[in-house]
C-alpha cells in the first residue's frame, strides 16, 4: 500500500493531484487544516492537508481484502498488514526510531522532540490504517465519485444538510468529471438570483458589523455616478459611533442628500423632503439577532417607510449555526432580498449556499471589497457555483 499526504489550498486541487499521482481507485484517509508557514513566521495561510492511500500494483506488496470491514475481530492478516506497513515505514528512520526506547534524561530538547515527532507519526499512521481495515473511514479502495464530490462540498464548509441534498440528486451515471459538472448545475439550480429593482424607497437591515453602510454607499455611488440617478440617504443608525459620519462623507462626495432619523416622525419628513429622489435608500441599525426588543423597535421603523423593497444583508463569513438564529430573527422584518457581504474576507464560498437556504429570498448583490462604488455586482449562478467548489477564487 502506498500512502502520501497531499497539500492544497481546497478539496478539489487535492483530489485533482491524488488522481493523477495515485489513479481514480485512491482512499482519501483523513483530511485536516493546517497553517502553513510564511515569512519569517509571519503571514502564514491555511492550507488543506490530505492523506491519501493505493492499493500497491505489484505482487510482492501486501493486498487489502475488502471484506475485512464485515468481520468484527481483527483476523491474523490484518495484523500483518499493519505491520508490514508499519515496517516499511519504520525502516526509513531506523536510527531514529530506535532512539525512542532509549531516550536519557540528558538528552537535549531538540532530539526528544525528533524523536516524540517520529513516534506520534508512526502511531497515526497505524490508527488510520487500523480504522481503515474496520471499516470506519467512510471510503474504501476505489473511493466512490459521491464521497470525493462530498469532501469538496465539505471542504466548501457547505452545511452537512444541503451537502446531503446535493448528494443525492446526483445522477448514478457518469464518471467524476461529469458528475462534478452535475453538481455546479445543481448548486446553480438552488441559488436563485434577482437583481435588485432598485426604486421608490430601498431599506437594508441585518447584524451589526456585515458592511450594511459600506453596501449601501457602494449602491449609491453605482445608481448616481454610473446610471444618474436621483438618489437620496437617510439612515438610523444613530448607536454606532462614526456610522453617520461615514455615510455623510459619502453623501458629500456624491453630492446627493442625506437625513439622520431619530424619531418616526423624523422618518416621515425625511422621506417627505426626498420625494422628488428616484431612489431612495434607508441604512438602519444593526441589531442583535437576540435581542427581540431592538428588532421590534426596528420594525416600526422599517413599517414607517412603506418601503417594498426590504434587504437583509449577512456576511459570508458568518458561521452556520449562526445564519440560522439571524433568517430566523430577522424573518418578521419581512425582508425579500438577501445581500451577502464579504467574500473578499473568506476562503471558502458554501456560506453562500448556506444562506440562501436558510433565508428563502433570492440573493440580490454580493460585495468582494473595500472599493466605493466598484466592489459589488449581482453574480450569475454558476460563478456561485465555481466559486463553491474551488474553481475561481475572490482574491
Amino acid at each position: 500500500m502506498i500512502i502520501k499526504k497531499y497539500v492544497a489550498t481546497n478539496m478539489n486541487e487535492a483530489l485533482t493531484r491524488i488522481r493523477q499521482e495515485l489513479g481514480k481507485d485512491a482512499v482519501i484517509i483523513s483530511q485536516r487544516r493546517i497553517k502553513k508557514s510564511g515569512i519569517k513566521g509571519f503571514f502564514g495561510k491555511k492550507v488543506l492537508e490530505v492523506t491519501a492511500a493505493i492499493e500497491s500494483k505489484e505482487k510482492e506488496n501486501f493486498e487489502v481484502d475488502l471484506d475485512i470491514k464485515n468481520s468484527k475481530e481483527p483476523r491474523q492478516d490484518e495484523k500483518n498488514l499493519i505491520d508490514a506497513i508499519l515496517k516499511s515505514q519504520i525502516s526509513r528512520n531506523t536510527d531514529k526510531f530506535s532512539e525512542i526506547k532509549n531516550i536519557r534524561n540528558d538528552e537535549k530538547p531538540i532530539e526528544e522532540k525528533e524523536n516524540t515527532e517520529i513516534y506520534k507519526e508512526v502511531m497515526e499512521m497505524k490508527n488510520m490504517i487500523t480504522s481503515l481495515l474496520n471499516g470506519e473511514i467512510n471510503s474504501s479502495i476505489g473511493a466512490t465519485d459521491k464521497t470525493n464530490l462530498g469532501l469538496i462540498l465539505e471542504d466548501a464548509d457547505v452545511c452537512k444538510e444541503v451537502t446531503e441534498d446535493i448528494l443525492n440528486s446526483i445522477n448514478s451515471e457518469g464518471n467524476e468529471e461529469e458528475k462534478l459538472e452535475e453538481v455546479k448545475k445543481i448548486i446553480g439550480n438552488m441559488v436563485s438570483i434577482e437583481e435588485l429593482d432598485v426604486e421608490g424607497t430601498v431599506v437594508f437591515i441585518g447584524p451589526t458589523g456585515v458592511g450594511k453602510t459600506t453596501t449601501i454607499a457602494k449602491l449609491a455611488g453605482r445608481l448616481a455616478l454610473v446610471e444618474k440617478k436621483k438618489v437620496g440617504l437617510i439612515t438610523i443608525d444613530t448607536y454606532r459611533i462614526g456610522a453617520v459620519e461615514q455615510l455623510k462623507t459619502y453623501a458629500e462626495i456624491m453630492n446627493i442628500p442625506f437625513k439622520v432619523v431619530f424619531t418616526m416622525k423624523d422618518m416621515e419628513a425625511a422621506i417627505e423632503s426626498m420625494k422628488d429622489c428616484e431612489v431612495i435608500l434607508i441604512d438602519t441599525t444593526g441589531r442583535s439577532s437576540k435581542n427581540t426588543m431592538q428588532l421590534s423597535e426596528l420594525l416600526a421603523f422599517v413599517e414607517k417607510t412603506n418601503a417594498k423593497s426590504i434587504n437583509l444583508v449577512v456576511s459570508a463569513t458568518t458561521k452556520n449555526k449562526d445564519i440560522k438564529i439571524i433568517a430566523d430573527s430577522y424573518k418578521a422584518l419581512n425582508f425579500n432580498r438577501v445581500i451577502i457581504t464579504k467574500l473578499d474576507e473568506t476562503s471558502t464560498y458554501g456560506s453562500i449556499l448556506n444562506i440562501i437556504k436558510e433565508v428563502g429570498v433570492p440573493l440580490s448583490f454580493i460585495t468582494t471589497g473595500q472599493n466605493v462604488p466598484e466592489d459589488i455586482k449581482c453574480p450569475e449562478s454558476s460563478e456561485i457555483a465555481s466559486l463553491i467548489i474551488g474553481e475561481k477564487n475572490i482574491c
